[in-house]
């Protein structure tokens, strides 16, 4: 008997696809069987993303862009349809966060760009990958990466713990909204994870590791993939009645 991927035969958008849980989910997602569109702003990385998923005998096209910008998301939306002829799934990852300034001392550019790339760049995806779902009939599935941020105080830059609360907000509105339509929406709640920048923060500050790996009842960070694992999960059939929710993927940190 044949072994079929999760997703197979569905298309689907990743964005912060260059590196990190991104670039994770997007080898993931490819290996269950999606076609999958990578949305980023460093083009060349990628392209060797893209290369290597085909040598693996998946299928992917990269867009480079800005989910800020409105009209790169647009322009990867029509990409996947254009392409691969739907949109089923988008796992809408792409965020930055800044040290722990205080509030008070937090300059408003950086509050700006804080609530842009975190908040404003999944409204601009919903607003493209929704009409694009609908449109076949068959609905889809929406995953937006928040953080143990979104619904917790961590201790980091208020802007972003602002941001993050409000793409949890976001997305039970657009589960609510949309789903008698066939439109699932939830996000991921996520704790630190071992990516290349985190390892590139440890590089220089070691004394970091030990506070992030305490939080977690596993006494660990999570690998990119293990992050990615969850995002396939909802954004494939076998999470049918899965929508609205807050899935965490910490390692039990708010479960303490």
């Amino acid at each position: 008997m044949s072994v079929r991927g999760m997703l197979d035969g569905k298309v689907v958008i990743v964005t912060g696809a260059s590196s990190g849980i991104g670039a994770g989910a997007a080898r993931l997602f490819a290996a269950e069987g999606a076609a999958v569109v990578l949305l980023a702003r460093r083009a060349h990385l990628l392209e060797v993303l893209v290369k290597e998923i085909a040598a693996e005998g998946g299928r992917a096209t990269a867009v480079a862009g800005d989910v800020v910008r409105p009209d790169d998301v647009r322009c990867a939306v029509d990409t996947a349809v254009d392409t691969y002829g739907q949109l089923d799934g988008a796992f809408n990852n792409a965020g930055w966060a800044t040290a722990g300034t205080p509030l008070h001392e937090t300059e408003d550019s950086v509050f700006d760009q804080i609530i842009d790339v975190n908040l404003r760049g999944v409204w601009n995806c919903l607003k493209y990958e929704v009409p694009a779902m609908l449109a076949t009939g068959g609905g889809g599935s929406i995953v937006n990466t928040a953080s143990v941020a979104g619904v917790i105080a961590t201790g980091t830059a208020s802007p972003y713990i602002a941001a993050k609360h409000a793409v949890v907000g976001l997305s039970r509105a657009a589960a609510d909204e949309y789903g008698q339509r066939g439109v699932r929406v939830n996000s991921l709640i996520v704790g630190s994870t071992r990516t290349e920048l985190m390892n590139d923060v440890l590089d220089e500050q070691p004394e970091l590791e030990e506070p992030f790996v305490a939080r977690s009842m596993q006494r660990r960070m999570a690998a990119p993939k293990e992050v990615a694992e969850a995002a396939v999960w909802l954004c494939s059939d076998r999470s049918s009645f899965v929508t609205g929710t807050a899935m965490a993927v910490d390692g039990g940190w708010t479960g303490r």
